[in-house]
């Protein structure tokens, strides 16, 4: 049988698939171990990355299912599930690209403040105290803070912004990348929904 017949998208959809459960367990693998060992305090990012691979491992096990048993009604879902992840992501990821500087510093500023726990955790991993400038008055779990000879730390805006264009843009290019897997999943289901099985009545549909 040629490619493009029922087994081989068959076998795509189920290969697609597989690759995002791998993808939602090596998510929710790394936030568990993130928040196990201390590099990330914040209840609300971890609980974010965790939500993100369950989602997506659900939306995986659909199609799964829907492919391996040619099942309309979860391909349909599947389908819409993963158009409207598709719309969504490809947005986010054209929106990472085409921040300019004070779009950047604007967002980092709004995360910033959203969140104890992430400064705690940024000013500990960058070795540096507040967003624009340093209170020497306040609390900070830098190491440069607590130098007990002379205190001198740089303020996290100055570090972060070294590195939030290459972030941007490397996660801009993960999402484009898996969006047009998503499109591509999108077209298979649709295309594998339209194939008679040939193992099924010649008559029937299915």
């Amino acid at each position: 049988m040629v490619c493009g017949g029922f087994v081989c998208t068959k076998n795509s959809l189920c290969a697609l698939n597989i690759l995002y459960v791998l993808v939602s367990l090596l998510l929710m693998g790394v936030a568990a171990w993130g928040k196990w060992f201390g590099l990330v305090s914040s209840i609300r990012v971890v609980a974010g990355v965790i939500g993100v691979g369950a989602f997506l491992f659900l939306v995986a096990i659909v199609g799964l299912c829907g492919a391996l048993k040619h099942h309309q009604v979860l391909l349909f879902f599947y389908m819409m599930i993963l158009f409207a992840v598709f719309v969504v992501q490809f947005s986010v990821s054209c929106a990472c690209l085409a921040l300019n500087k004070d779009q950047q510093n604007l967002l980092l500023e709004v995360g910033w403040n959203k969140s104890e726990d992430t400064q705690k955790d940024v000013e500990k991993t960058l070795d540096c105290c507040g967003f624009s400038y340093v209170n020497y008055n306040g609390s900070c779990p830098a190491r440069c803070f607590h130098d007990t000879l002379s205190p001198s730390c740089n303020s996290c805006s100055n570090i972060i912004q070294q590195y939030t264009g290459e972030v941007l843009r490397f996660v801009g290019g993960i999402g484009l990348f898996f969006s047009f897997t998503e499109i591509l999943g999108v077209w298979l289901a649709h295309r594998y929904r339209n194939i008679k099985d040939p193992r099924s009545n010649p008559g029937a549909f299915l």
